[in-house]
């Protein structure tokens, strides 16, 4: 199996203090990874330096064996790195037809059946300001299949915000881009139920450092990893 992502040495400063030190990570093709962590442990600052947000102190970041670790995010995102943030990012007087489209269009790449697969076809002339917060990171993940950045998504916590009667379905959407279209995801969540029915291995951030990778059941019997959170839900 090949591998779409390869971090080296990975790290990140800010004013002398390491955010992210030395973090040395491969993805590999049709790979679900999981990157968990305490608050705090760097989790979204790992997808600010692989989406091109941040640039890196030092280290080496490689997508398909091309180092892009001093590419702009545009260039990246032409590469196939699809990023989803914490916080939704639509525009609530456009339609949920007009979002895809304007991302097909910017990304030049073929609208096709986006909508079907994120299973928001009929909400297609609602406006986005009407949907749930959950049919948002439908939206969200429908614009980044139609601009063509669907190589390798990198999903900062999408659970967040959603509904609980909602979450089944997005994790079913998420399940299905993954194991049904053999989608490449490395994805920050804090719902452990829903992370271990989804990843095949699970990278633990802790103080900015690897602290162990794994399968779920491993991780989740990891002593280190027990003693990073604690005080906190594992």
């Amino acid at each position: 199996m090949a591998d779409v992502l390869t971090l080296t040495g990975l790290s990140w400063s800010v004013g002398g203090s390491a955010i992210l030190s030395d973090v040395d990570l491969a993805v590999g093709e049709g790979e679900f990874v999981a990157v968990i962590g305490p608050n705090g442990a760097g989790k979204t600052s790992l997808f600010n330096l692989i989406s091109g947000l941040t640039r890196a102190s030092a280290g080496r970041i490689a997508v398909d064996g091309a180092d892009i670790t001093g590419e702009a995010p545009h260039r990246r995102a032409r590469r196939g790195i699809g990023r989803t943030f914490q916080s939704s990012s639509v525009f609530p007087t456009m339609t949920v037809a007009e979002h895809v489209a304007l991302a097909a269009r910017v990304g030049k790449a073929k609208q096709s059946d986006a909508l079907e697969r994120v299973r928001l076809t009929r909400r297609a002339g609602a406006l986005a300001a009407d949907l749930s917060h959950g049919d948002k990171r439908k939206l969200e993940l429908a614009m980044l299949l139609a601009s063509g950045a669907g190589r390798l998504l990198l999903l900062d916590e999408p659970m967040a915000g959603v509904a609980s009667g909602d979450v089944p379905e997005l994790v079913a959407v998420i399940r299905s881009l993954h194991r049904d279209e053999g989608r490449t995801v490395l994805m920050v969540e804090h719902h452990m139920e829903v992370l271990l029915g989804l990843a095949d291995r699970v990278a633990v951030l802790h103080h900015g450092a690897l602290l162990a990778v794994g399968t779920p059941d491993r991780i989740m019997a990891d002593a280190r990893v027990q003693e990073a959170y604690v005080g906190e839900a594992l």
